[in-house]
This record gives C-alpha cells, sequence and structure tokens, in this order.
C-alpha cells in the first residue's frame, strides 16, 4: 500500500469512530510517525508505505478513535506559535486562551503570577514574548503537572525566569514573595452539571481537577479573586479564563474585592472569554 491509501482507510475509520475532523488528524498522526511537516505528506503520498510503520500509524488510529486526544499520542501541542509538551497530567492548552495572551501583553509588566499553571503555556508565552527583566512564577495542585511545565520552560530555556511552586492557588507562594504586576489564570470552570456533557476527548482524557470544581464552576474565582489583590501592586492587574456564561459572576466578584476597571473581552466567536480587573493604585 501507498501512504495515500494508508491515509485514506485512516480517514475512513476516523469518521466512523466520530471524530470531527477525520483527516487533519489522520495526518497529523502520520506525520508525527514520520517526524516530518503535515504539508510534506504529500511529497510522499504514492511511496510505499513499510510494514513496520503502518502497523505503529494504524495502532495511533486505533486510540484516536477512541478519542483519546491527537495531543496525547503525539505529546505535544501547538500553542500561540510555540511547542508544548502536554500529557494526561495536563490540560491541553487551546486556541481561545491566546486572547489571554493577548489581553496580558497590551499591559506593563515584569513581574507575573500563573495560577493553576498546568502545562505552563500561559506563563511560560508571555516570558517568551516579553523577555526584557521579566520573571514569573506558576502555581498548581499537582506535581505531576509541575513536572510537565518545568520540562516545557527548559525547553524554551526559560528557566532562569520562571519558579514553580505546588500547593493550592496563591497559598502556594513562598511567604516572602514580593508582590506582582499581573496574575493570569484559567481555572477550572465547568460546573459539575455540565461535566456529562463534555466531548468524549476531554472528559474522559484530561485532567478532571483541571476542568471541574465539582461544584457551580465559580469555587475556583471566588478563591483566587479574594487572594489576589493581597499579592497584587498598586495598578496591578488581574486577567482570568470564564466560560461564555460566567461573564457577569466573575465580574462582581472582582466588584466586591475592590477591583476597578473591569472589563470583558471575547474570542473569535464572540463569546465571553477573559475578564479583568484592576487593584486602585494607593
Amino acid at each position: 500500500m501507498t501512504w495515500d491509501q494508508v491515509l485514506r482507510q485512516a480517514t475512513a475509520k476516523l469518521t466512523l469512530g466520530g471524530i470531527s475532523d477525520p483527516a487533519r488528524d489522520a495526518r497529523r498522526l502520520l506525520a508525527h510517525i514520520l517526524g516530518v511537516e503535515t504539508a510534506r505528506l504529500s511529497l510522499i503520498g504514492a511511496d510505499t508505505a513499510p510494514a513496520g510503520l503502518t502497523r505503529l500509524f494504524d495502532d495511533l488510529i486505533d486510540q484516536r478513535s477512541r478519542r483519546v486526544p491527537v495531543s496525547h499520542l503525539t505529546g505535544v501541542r501547538q500553542f500561540y506559535g510555540r511547542r508544548f509538551a502536554v500529557t494526561p497530567d495536563v490540560l491541553d492548552p487551546r486556541p481561545e486562551t491566546e486572547v489571554l495572551i493577548a489581553q496580558a501583553l497590551a499591559l506593563p509588566w515584569t513581574r507575573v503570577l500563573d495560577l493553576g499553571t498546568g502545562s505552563g503555556c500561559i506563563l511560560l508565552t508571555l516570558l517568551a514574548e516579553r523577555r526584557a527583566g521579566t520573571f514569573g512564577i506558576g502555581t498548581d495542585l499537582s506535581r505531576a503537572a509541575l513536572a510537565v511545565a518545568m520540562r516545557n520552560a527548559g525547553d524554551l530555556r526559560l528557566g532562569d525566569r520562571v519558579q514553580f511552586h505546588d500547593g493550592d492557588w496563591l497559598e502556594a507562594l513562598p511567604v516572602s514573595c514580593a508582590a506582582f504586576d499581573l496574575i493570569v489564570s484559567n481555572p477550572p470552570y465547568i460546573a459539575l452539571d455540565e461535566v456529562a456533557d463534555l466531548a468524549p476527548d476531554v472528559g474522559l482524557y484530561e485532567p478532571r481537577m483541571a476542568l471541574t470544581d465539582e461544584g457551580d464552576g465559580l469555587g475556583a474565582y471566588r478563591a483566587i479573586i479574594r487572594a489576589a489583590p493581597a499579592h497584587l501592586t498598586g495598578g496591578g492587574a488581574l486577567l482570568v479564563e470564564i466560560g461564555p456564561t460566567q461573564a457577569q459572576a466573575v465580574s462582581d466578584l472582582m466588584t466586591a474585592a475592590g477591583l476597578t476597571g473591569i472589563a470583558v473581552h471575547r474570542d473569535l466567536d464572540g463569546r465571553d472569554r477573559v475578564i479583568f480587573g484592576r487593584k486602585p493604585r494607593n
């Protein structure tokens, strides 16, 4: 069989498995097996597919048809133009989170804190995009997630400008930690009664603690917003990603905590995605 024939068979199998974009996923997995960019697959389509590589590819297609995420099969995910290592211990970086990155990069800051850092994609992207004189800390309750974040920091050569601490939100910070100009977070915001409606790729394979607070979806925001002002400099900003129906509730929490200038930013699909609040200057 040629690689074109193998790809057609794989695409048909993923279609039967209910994968939304089977041709794209089949090409991504084949490119991973062959160690090439997907754009180069057209150059080898007529080549004979070796039996050993075909078996490896077929195994990945079988797993993907069971809804294992592509990133878990390849071990990487693209985010803001960079490759990040991912595992089942971290939430997959998603394009909508880039709205938070864009808003953060529009602000002046030198010290940034990322709460629930997971793979580190938010924190490390911010530090990579603004190199001069910046420093960041990431916290996470999962040590396995922090191991992934530390690996990504090393891969991006940012290890000298970042620290990671395990623990619950801001409680993980060292006692003597200085205040931050910017605090960011993409916390678990899916309510418990919404978990059953998640796509299998998400609900079955991504870490539950990164998806839901096992309550109304606002528990993390209550904890973060209550504690954040004490760790912000005067004029410092808090940016959090939210679910599309949570803007009013999270805005009200920020107002109650004394934050000002509250603004809601939408993603490319027009859904409420990021909320901004600022600590007043003394």
